[in-house]
Parts: structure tokens; C-alpha cells; sequence
């Protein structure tokens, strides 16, 4: 797939920042015609982001491309700690950000560098994520 020229935005490590990244992402998508993927994007965004803020405590750069078929999204911070996937129980309210990655992003990959980490998915409008996603029960009526 070839990539498009990629918008960035460097954010503080500070709880806005996520709603920051979300709007900056789903505005890309929104320009470029890719509405279809914006609530896995802003999902699996705000789980990143989330992360580094909580976690690595340095700025956030998000970057945003347009693929041929879909969108690539890259989240780096300062941490070279990589995101450790971790089994929980029904009731955890936290710790489900690597599950979530590899149940709904078409691929995804950590990258570590001298300055910190990347983490970068990307998604592809051909494709359904929720059609395969078995990490929740949907009952009464709910649907993904």
C-alpha cells in the first residue's frame, strides 16, 4: 500500500491531550473520505495516546496517512517501554489497550528508538474490524 503525505501533532502529556488526538484524527479521515473507520481510529488513538500520557509521561506525537486502502496511525513518546498485551477479567476497567490492537487493527507494530517508542496500526476500509472482535459479549440488544 502506498503511503500519502502524513499530518503530525505533537501534544503535552496531559489528559486533554487524548481529545486532542481524537478530534486531529477523525478530522483527517472526515477530509479524506474515510468516515467508515473513524470510530475503530478514535478507539484505538485514544487508547495510545491514553497510554503515553499515563505511562511515558513525555510529549505525544500522533501522525495520520492516508494508504491507498485505508489509513496508517502512528502515536510516539519518549518511553521505550513497549505495550505489553495483559489478560484481565470482565470487571478491569484498564489494561486492554494490546487487545484491542490486535483484535481490531488490520496490523500493528512497536518500534523502539533511542528517543522512545511507536507504535503505528493501520486499518483498511475494505475491511469490518468488529466482524472478528470476540474480546466482549454483546447482550440485550446491544450491538458493536
Amino acid at each position: 500500500m502506498a503511503e500519502h503525505a502524513a499530518r503530525v501533532l505533537r501534544l503535552p502529556p496531559t489528559a486533554r491531550s487524548t481529545t486532542e488526538a481524537r478530534r486531529f484524527v477523525l478530522g483527517a479521515l472526515e477530509e479524506w473520505g474515510l468516515d467508515g473507520l473513524s470510530d475503530t481510529a478514535a478507539l484505538l488513538t485514544s487508547e495510545l495516546v491514553t497510554n503515553s500520557v499515563l505511562h511515558a509521561r513525555t510529549d505525544v506525537e500522533v501522525s495520520v496517512s492516508q494508504l491507498d486502502d485505508g489509513v496508517s496511525i502512528e502515536v510516539t513518546d519518549g518511553s521505550r517501554r513497549a505495550p505489553v498485551r495483559r489478560i484481565q477479567d470482565g470487571e478491569a476497567t484498564t489494561g486492554r489497550g494490546v487487545e484491542l490492537l490486535q483484535q481490531l487493527a488490520g496490523t500493528w507494530d512497536v518500534t523502539l528508538h533511542p528517543a522512545g517508542k511507536t507504535v503505528r496500526f493501520s486499518l483498511s476500509s475494505s475491511a469490518d474490524p468488529w466482524a472478528a472482535y470476540t474480546g466482549v459479549e454483546w447482550t440485550q440488544g446491544l450491538q458493536p
